[in-house]
């Protein structure tokens, strides 16, 4: 049985008659950037979320960068966050003119160690991003009483977060902002890129209403330097459709989450932990296996496909090699990035798929267990 990796027609497919019909509305409203459908759907994801305000953007990377700057983020300042994130994290950090700080990850979660943060910050540390990596929350806790004690901001990097908790709070209620992504393979996904702000202050929401678009408070009355970063009406109101449906995908991705744990259980290969006090929402499933490349051949060759989310830390990319930092300090990061491997995981993945996958690892990792006669 061929399995892929993922497979976003099945969505639309159970989606089809319902997007049709929301496509509709939206072509009859003859409204195509911001309006009613924005502005419900802002007001729907922030109640997600719990927090007071949702502001609508065009990318997750974007949301990055507003939220930033809302914040008071520019040129001269640092914002650390992890090593093991992908490029838009940095790009976005890096498009408000502040400099990126990488740190190291804890080995069990993979998201940012709030022990790597003291060694980390200086007088120029303005904010905090920590990753919420592959639908579980960072350790925020002490992320936040480190971040509360020095005045440093924290904006939450919510990519791939929609709907996990952390101490029975959902990402996007945990920092100051927060940056979410819509893009369409995300929990919850637009028909195209989206991004969203996520946060409880007023100011921030509306600083990123005034960015998003040209810094104008009213047509042709520009009181900031913004930029154009809208997120579309049909973009919107896909998204709106999608909502009501995403508790139940998050059900489907962690009973196929628990699935996967129990039966590879005793493997040579480490699953992924979800940490105490943490709802995981299994973005992605990811495990870790020494020989990463065999095992992925050996999986394609029973027809199951992989993905790596991340094959290289930020550091370790050309364009971003100038952000190393020496004696190790990246290390988890580094060792994180060699062996990670994403398992099919998706709402829509059937059961047989599902035990599909299961045979062909457990008979590609038969071979390295110690334990195997």
């Amino acid at each position: 049985m061929s399995v892929a990796f993922l497979d976003l027609s099945r969505q639309v497919a159970d989606l089809r008659r319902e997007l049709e019909a929301t496509v509709g509305r939206v072509l009859d409203g003859g409204r195509f950037v911001l309006g009613a459908e924005v502005d419900a759907f802002e007001e729907e994801f922030a109640a997600y979320c719990g927090a007071r305000h949702a502001v609508g953007v065009a990318s997750g990377t974007d949301a990055i960068e507003l939220a930033l700057r809302a914040s008071g983020v520019g040129p001269g300042d640092e914002v650390v966050t992890a090593a093991n994130t992908c490029v838009p994290t940095v790009a976005g950090i890096e498009a408000t003119g502040a400099r990126p700080v990488l740190v190291d990850v804890e080995p069990a979660t993979l998201t940012i160690d709030p022990a790597a943060l003291q060694g980390a910050v200086s007088e120029r540390t303005r904010a905090i991003v920590p990753v919420h990596l592959y639908g579980q929350c960072a350790d925020m806790g002490p992320i936040l009483a480190f971040a509360a004690a020095r005045g440093i901001d924290v904006v939450e990097d919510a990519a791939q977060a929609h709907g996990a908790e952390w101490g029975g709070r959902r990402a996007g209620a945990l920092g100051r902002a927060a940056a979410f992504s819509f893009y369409p393979t995300k929990n919850l996904g637009a028909l195209g890129d989206g991004g969203a702000v996520v946060t409880d202050d007023p100011e921030i929401a509306e600083r990123v209403r005034l960015l998003r678009s040209y810094g104008e408070r009213s047509r042709y009355d520009a009181v900031l330097r913004g930029t154009n970063s809208r997120l579309d009406t049909l973009q919107a109101a896909v998204l709106r459709l999608k909502l009501r449906r995403l508790d139940g995908w998050i059900d489907r991705r962690r009973e196929l989450a628990a699935f996967y744990a129990r039966e590879l259980a005793g493997l040579p290969v480490t699953g992924p932990v979800e940490a105490p006090g943490r709802r995981h929402v299994f973005h992605l499933f990811v495990v870790r296996a020494g020989p990463r490349d065999s095992l992925r051949a050996a999986l394609a060759d029973r027809g199951i496909e992989t993905a790596v989310h991340y094959p290289r830390a930020v550091h370790a990319q050309p364009a971003y090699a100038h952000l190393a930092r020496g004696d190790q300090l990246l290390r988890e990061s580094e060792r994180a990035c060699a062996e990670v491997v994403s398992l099919p995981l998706y709402p829509e993945l059937t059961d047989p798929e599902a035990r599909a996958v299961v045979d062909a690892v457990t008979d590609a990792v038969a071979p390295l267990d110690p334990a195997a006669p």
